[in-house]
């Protein structure tokens, strides 16, 4: 094989491995780039090598996507490989069988691969709206701003950071284990959302300031109840979910400030961008 060949299968099969393992849309990942390689040839290698990079994965056998994700991925791997003529590939179908097998639950989780080794994993349910809220599952928004702090780590290294509406965890976790914070405080309104949010903190190896067991070289850890009418900062940086951020604003020496919304109203975003005093937001799935 040629070099430049086994570059783009190895850029392939990270691709796939990065991509499935975060739990996107299925119609995200690189099936036009599979397609190309499989006419090219008919060897079924390269499929092998997917499934191990996928549901074979070891943070996929250890905390593995809902059961109908791993099968509407597995069904669309089946259906190219079927489209080649190639002959059949016990591994795709055994492999669908011990999924469909599997018992479906309201949870599910999500592993983001760090640049640097490891992953932030996330248990979050499978509804977009569940106990009266959306923050039981990952936003864009979060994955926005979590991408932008592992670029940009100086931003929070060796300070206190306060998250006003933690989520599933994301932002939390990935500035934890990449900017290495002095301290971090998670704060949400609703209680099933820091119920598996601290599910969270200790499904990826840390620990909360109220346990004995807590890692001294770990940034120092807190969680409580927010109040949105009622918001205290004394943090060198604030992170926020497009929110009130009065109380930032009235602060003598007012921490840095980190915001990220989805865009699904023109209108509310630009009522909060000028509340901030900032120009409306440009289009696009996030503003910084």
């Amino acid at each position: 094989m040629a070099p430049e060949e086994n570059t783009g299968i190895e850029l392939l099969l990270q691709s796939f491995e990065r991509r499935f393992l975060a739990v996107p849309t299925l119609c995200s990942l690189p099936w036009q780039s599979l397609e190309a390689k499989l006419r090219d040839s008919s060897d079924s290698e390269l499929l092998r090598d997917i499934l191990q990079k996928t549901v074979k994965h070891p943070v996929c056998v250890k905390h593995p996507p809902s059961v109908k994700y791993a099968w509407c991925f597995l069904s669309e791997l089946i259906k190219k490989h079927e489209a080649v003529h190639m002959e059949p590939l016990d591994e795709l179908y055994e492999a669908l069988v011990e999924t469909l097998m599997a018992k479906e639950s309201t949870q599910g989780h999500r592993s983001y691969l760090l640049p640097l080794g490891g992953s932030v994993t996330l248990s979050e349910n499978m509804a977009i709206i569940s106990h009266g809220t959306t923050g039981l599952v990952t936003w864009d928004a979060a994955l926005y701003v979590a991408e932008w702090a592992i670029e940009n780590p100086a931003a929070f290294t060796h300070r206190s950071v306060l998250e006003l509406g933690s989520g599933t965890g994301l932002t939390d976790l990935a500035i934890c284990k990449i900017c290495h914070p002095r301290a971090y405080i998670f704060r949400d309104c609703h209680s099933p959302v820091l119920e598996q949010l601290q599910g969270n903190v200790l499904l990826n190896g840390l620990s909360l300031e109220a346990d004995i067991n807590a890692n001294l070289h770990s940034p120092r850890l807190t969680m409580a109840q927010l109040d949105w009418d009622v918001v205290t900062v004394h943090q060198h940086v604030v992170i926020a979910a497009g929110n009130r951020l009065a109380a930032c604003r009235e602060h003598q020496r007012a921490p840095e400030v980190y915001v990220a919304f989805a865009v699904r109203n023109r209108e509310t975003c630009q009522l909060f961008t000028t509340e901030l005093g900032e120009p409306p937001c440009s289009p696009g799935p996030a503003c910084p």
